[in-house]
């Protein structure tokens, strides 16, 4: 419930496919305890899910992940598999969703300070554990500044979807 003149927390959906799976669920764990974060959607994979379900490849996490954003439903995802790049490609997909793969603390800041990424991804096998968490715990403190120069260039890409 929100206070008056207290910000509601972020809404972040994790996901991942088999290759993401631990990722995922250590970076749900600090996601939870962190204040900023005021509700975690877990779209899955998870160990536990049946084999049929455990299987499941990354494009539909990665469209499942964009349409709950683009439908109002949570305001960013982290979303992983093995690197990082199918599941923003499948994102990527969804109308209005913008989604990077980012591996560094530069990347991860322009991914929303210039393109204002709502998705962010990583590769399991591509980025160390502890870097992982330290970048989510950064790329979910950043803000787009819709009055910045930026602005004009995701206007140019949000007209050519509209085409």
């Amino acid at each position: 419930m929100k206070m008056e003149g207290q910000p509601m927390g972020l809404r972040i959906i994790v996901g991942a496919d088999e290759a993401g799976v631990g990722y995922k669920d250590r970076i749900a764990e600090d996601l939870r305890a962190d204040p900023r974060v005021s509700e975690v959607l877990d779209i899955g994979v998870n160990a536990s899910d049946s084999p049929e379900d455990f299987t499941k490849p990354y494009p539909y996490v990665g469209i499942a992940a964009g349409e709950l954003i683009r439908d109002g439903r949570a305001d960013r995802a982290i979303l992983f598999c093995g690197t990082g790049i199918g599941v923003a490609l499948a994102a990527n997909k969804v109308e209005g969703i913008r989604a990077a793969t980012a591996h560094d603390s530069f990347s991860v800041e322009r991914s929303v300070l210039s393109n204002n990424c709502q998705v962010l991804t990583m590769g399991q096998r591509v980025v160390g554990v502890e870097l992982a968490r330290r970048l989510v715990r950064e790329w979910i403190g950043y803000t787009f500044d819709p009055t910045s120069a930026s602005a004009g260039k995701l206007k140019v890409l949000a007209d050519f979807e509209a085409c």
